[in-house]
């Protein structure tokens, strides 16, 4: 019963997002030197890191990735970034615009 309950209690966190500043979250991600890989705009880069924003995969997996990585990235315990970092960082991450396609955009058109 107990391993059921705490089962319960893990797939809904899963959904909780934390409440963060997305202004602070954007400082963060520079200061950190997140947007060396993920760019400015969290929008990614060729052969660098994946694309996260807009539309960031849930917290709990940002945050789970963030803390265990499995790929080329270093890990960032509790003790270099806080989980109320991880939120603001995640609250960025989530008002990223998507950007206007390139036939809004005059200066791409002939």
């Amino acid at each position: 019963m107990r391993t059921v309950m705490i089962t319960l209690l893990a797939v809904a966190a899963w959904g909780q997002t934390p409440q963060g500043n997305a202004q602070n979250g954007r400082k963060l991600f520079e200061n950190y030197g997140c947007y060396q890989c993920h760019g400015r705009e969290a929008q990614g880069g060729l052969g660098t890191g994946p694309r996260l924003g807009p539309k960031p995969i849930p917290f709990a997996a940002v945050q789970k990735y963030l803390r265990q990585p499995t790929g080329q990235m270093p890990p960032y315990t509790a003790k270099v970034v806080s989980d109320k970092d991880v939120a603001d960082i995640y609250a960025f991450l989530q008002s990223v615009k998507q950007p206007p396609p390139a036939k809004d955009i005059p200066l791409l058109n002939p």
